[in-house]
């Protein structure tokens, strides 16, 4: 009985290290065929590990790109809180008036309009209203129709200089150079502002700040999208010349465009000009028929109320009408 229970404990045993061999073996053989498997059919055996560092670093540069756009985009914020001071606007249309001496030239254009209108002998209301166009209305006007001019002038001619930084870093050139020669051969106003940028640059402010000032002093969306493709690209790399040659035929399909909507507009601007010109043209058309028909209108306080008012209204007509045809592309 002993010798029969020894025996069948002996064939237990060997049957378990005969399964627990034959196993090692199995899964071995598994592994190597997978090892082969994945030769076989040409991925590397350390594909999985790359694929998820080339994954990190995707979404590393992601993020960093998001990170960028809210820097930018702060920044951005900031700019337009400080464009709309005086300092700036004057700035922004390429005068090197201070704010003081704004002051005092509309100082003086109103006192000479209230003296002219005083002398006249108009209503007070109308010496009053005399005062506050020509005093602030007037050269207010004259500074938004030079930033306007200006920036106008600063956009048609800003897709060339992106074509300039393009062929310049295609042909090796680094991108400094590429701006210096903007500032040195484009028109007025680009080749002053890349200068402005270009002498920060070599002062040691860096791209991000000199592009933050340039788009201060010309805040139009072209510069914008110039600062943003600069600066993205400084940070996270890529192909330059690629980026902004795209950016350059954007700019041009957004000028295409433009002169297009200002085609189109153009006869509703005649429009508003002919009926906005009517009623001063007939004034002057029946002064110089029938002048003591119309003489009460400057002479009798309730014709000066009537001329006050009239104005007025005109004045908000004018303004309608040109927000409904002035198409921002």
């Amino acid at each position: 009985m002993g010798g029969d229970l020894s025996f069948i404990i002996a064939a237990v045993a060997a049957f378990i290290a005969v399964a627990g061999v034959g196993l090692a073996f199995t899964g071995g053989t598994s592994k190597r065929q997978a090892q082969r498997m994945q030769v076989a059919v040409g991925a590397p055996l350390n594909a999985g590990k790359r694929q998820t560092s080339a994954l990190d670093q995707t979404a590393q540069k992601k993020r960093q790109i998001q990170e960028t756009l809210k820097d930018m985009e702060a920044r951005q914020k900031a700019a337009r809180k400080h464009a709309v001071t005086l300092r700036a606007r004057l700035e922004q249309a390429g005068v090197s008036w201070t704010p003081q001496h704004f002051w005092i030239v509309s100082a003086v254009l109103g006192a000479v309009a209230g003296f002219f209108a005083f002398v006249a002998g108009l209503n007070i209301l109308l010496v009053m209203s005399a005062v506050a166009v020509a005093g602030l209305g007037l050269p207010r006007w004259v500074v938004g129709f030079l930033v306007s001019r200006r920036q106008k002038a600063f956009t048609n001619n800003f897709a060339d200089a992106i074509d300039i930084v393009v062929r310049g870093v295609k042909s090796g050139l680094p991108l400094n150079e590429c701006l210096k020669i903007i500032a040195r051969e484009s028109p007025e106003p680009v080749r002053g502002e890349f200068e402005k940028l270009v002498e920060g640059i070599s002062v040691g402010v860096d791209l991000d700040e000199g592009m933050r000032r340039m788009t201060q002093r010309m805040p139009v969306a072209e510069l914008n999208f110039f600062a943003i493709v600069l600066v993205i690209q400084a940070k996270t790399g890529g192909n330059l010349a690629e980026a902004l040659g795209n950016l350059s035929a954007v700019l041009r399909a957004r000028k295409l465009m433009g002169e297009k909507i200002q085609a189109l507009s153009s006869e509703a601007k005649a429009s508003a000009m002919i009926i906005g010109a009517l009623p001063p043209l007939v004034l002057v058309i029946v002064m110089m028929v029938a002048p003591s028909y119309m003489s009460l209108m400057f002479t009798h306080p309730l014709g000066q109320m009537m001329l006050l008012g009239g104005l007025i209204w005109m004045g908000i007509g004018i303004f309608v009408m040109r927000g409904m045809i002035n198409f921002k592309h």
